[in-house]
């Protein structure tokens, strides 16, 4: 409306321009469609605010993060699940010391990156998995926070968490506690919610107008990280002309994509590849240390089910509790939250 008063108060040649450039405007918001992601990423700028879909290394977009490698952006601060591993996916950018700070729940499995975390060369804000997934979906809601019973009585709630390690190994950055309020008689933090400057996410398919589709398990954080950003970048291995996706299976509507490109090869890396061995192969080999502890750990957390118990099963220990313990009738549910017993 406010265009359309602007040119009515100016010339007839006036008004062919501005009206020619407002139809441009419009026409350029509607092509969501990119040559390369090279051109997707190019406005990415140093201490930006990243949002990166995928877990592990399921559902990341892999020629997003390679352009953005080769542009050189500095000094982000990514927000995503984990930072994938040695020289793959996140961990790229992470090789090459353009992250600043990292949020992130889960981060076991890149060695460079607990190099330079102890080495005070990396920020890093550990939050709980459901509680990230949480933040970012509040963020795109425009929830600017929410309580949760999450972290209570831990460093989450009381602070003090090391964030950065100077050279000398002292803490200088710690976290601050959190505000914390009584429902119902239970205690519960409050968590503020997160937005980026960017989302780089990864789907299967798109169409024109920038509805996504995702495959599997690989939708993950993508859908949230999408809607808490100011510009949604996403990566797709097939676009389709507009109307081809019925409407009932579009899993993010493309209002929330602002550009789309299709990604030019994939690796789809497995992160933990696992081949059948042949038997007794290991019979009679003394397991490690470490393996004996994980059982033991395992076996303990066993003795708590129980007939009929849906059980949230995460990778490593939580798995191994299944096969270690007596046999249950179960429901197995996908990964996280986690349940970990310390015990003398």
């Amino acid at each position: 409306a406010n265009m359309l008063c602007r040119l009515a108060s100016t010339s007839s040649s006036q008004r062919y321009a501005q009206s020619r450039l407002f139809s441009q405007s419009l026409t350029m918001r509607h092509n969501k469609v990119f040559n390369s992601a090279e051109e997707a990423v190019a406005d990415i700028s140093d201490n930006s605010q990243i949002l990166v879909g995928g877990f592990g290394l399921c559902g990341i977009p892999e020629n997003l993060i390679t352009a953005l490698s080769k542009k050189g952006s500095k000094n982000l601060t990514v927000v995503s699940n984990n930072c994938g591993v040695d020289g793959f996916g996140l961990g790229v950018l992470l090789g090459k010391k353009q992250i600043k700070k990292m949020v992130a729940s889960y981060v076991g499995e890149n060695a460079e990156f607990e190099r330079q975390y102890l080495q005070g060369e990396l920020e890093v804000e550990l939050t709980p998995q459901g509680t990230l997934a949480e933040k970012l979906r509040a963020g795109g809601a425009g929830i600017p926070a929410f309580y949760t019973a999450t972290g209570v009585g831990t460093y989450i709630e009381h602070g003090g968490m090391p964030i950065k390690y100077g050279p000398d190994g002292k803490v200088e950055i710690e976290s601050k506690p959190r505000p914390t309020a009584v429902f119902d008689g239970r205690k519960y933090v409050l968590e503020e919610s997160i937005k980026g400057d960017f989302a780089l996410i990864k789907a299967h398919k798109a169409d024109k107008k920038g509805n996504l589709v995702f495959h599997s398990t690989a939708r993950n954080f993508n859908p949230p990280a999408a809607t808490a950003a100011k510009i949604t970048i996403a990566e797709v291995e097939e676009i389709v002309e507009d109307g081809e996706i019925d409407a009932d299976a579009i899993h993010l509507p493309g209002i929330f994509v602002d550009r789309v490109i299709k990604g030019a090869s994939y690796e789809k890396r497995i992160e933990k590849l696992t081949l059948r061995q042949p038997e007794n192969k290991d019979e009679g080999k003394p397991k490690s240390e470490g393996q004996i502890k994980r059982e033991r750990i395992a076996k303990r957390a066993a003795k708590e089910f129980k007939d009929g118990m849906y059980c949230n099963l995460g990778i490593g220990i939580p798995t191994l509790a299944r096969y270690l313990g007596p046999l249950f009738s179960f429901v197995f549910l996908c990964l996280a939250p986690f349940l970990f017993y310390l015990y003398l």
